[in-house]
């Protein structure tokens, strides 16, 4: 009875390991397949997420290229607006203050009319010597606020900054040429403050 029982159980004992066997070879075949199809997955949505970021870059560039370009005209025309601001205002300020400062060329115009019949002795001299020293600083002080004459005898006459009383004959100058300044014209900067009152060669 024992013999037999223990020829029994040997066929049981070759079912089971036959039985694991076949389990191990699923099981081997599962762990072989299933990364391969992981990864396969994975490729699949890196690939995927690659060009969704790439799509997001390139919008994400075209507005920063949008901005950028908006910001550097905004920034230039800002600039611009800076500069042409700071020019009128300049330019108000200066028309403002040569305004202020004709009412004082009338007085320099007095002076060196004055001093064109200088005495040449006597107590005259002193006093005339006085004033022209009152004449000149006043020259001086119009000189450091921009005001400068124009000196325009012997130069070509220019509507734009001279003025003609009159034209004459005159052997020593040619034809459109300044002989005198009846009264002398004045810049302030590289604007013309007052025209020059002249004769002119005809």
């Amino acid at each position: 009875m024992k013999s037999e029982n223990k020829k029994k159980e040997i066929p049981e004992t070759n079912i089971e390991q036959n039985d694991s066997a076949l389990d191990e070879e699923g099981i081997l075949e599962e762990i072989v397949l299933e990364p391969d199809l992981e990864e396969e997955l994975e490729e699949q949505s890196l690939e995927e997420q690659v060009a969704a970021l790439q799509m997001s870059l390139d919008e994400m560039k075209t507005k920063a290229e949008e901005y950028l370009d908006g910001w550097q005209r905004a920034r230039a025309e800002f600039a611009n607006y800076k500069k042409r601001i700071l020019r009128d205002h300049t330019e108000i300020h200066q028309s403002a203050r040569g305004e202020v400062i004709k009412l004082y060329l009338d007085i320099a115009d007095d002076l060196e009319r004055a001093l064109q019949e200088k005495p040449g002795d006597g107590e005259g001299a002193t006093w005339a010597d006085g004033i022209e020293i009152i004449f000149h600083k006043l020259r001086t002080r119009l000189e450091s606020e921009g005001i400068k004459p124009m000196n325009p005898l012997g130069e070509e006459f220019d509507p734009n900054i001279h003025e003609a009383l009159m034209k004459e004959e005159n052997d020593e100058y040619e034809s459109g040429q300044i002989i005198e300044v009846m009264q002398e014209g004045y810049w302030i900067g590289d604007k013309v403050l007052r025209p020059a009152l002249v004769r002119v060669a005809a």
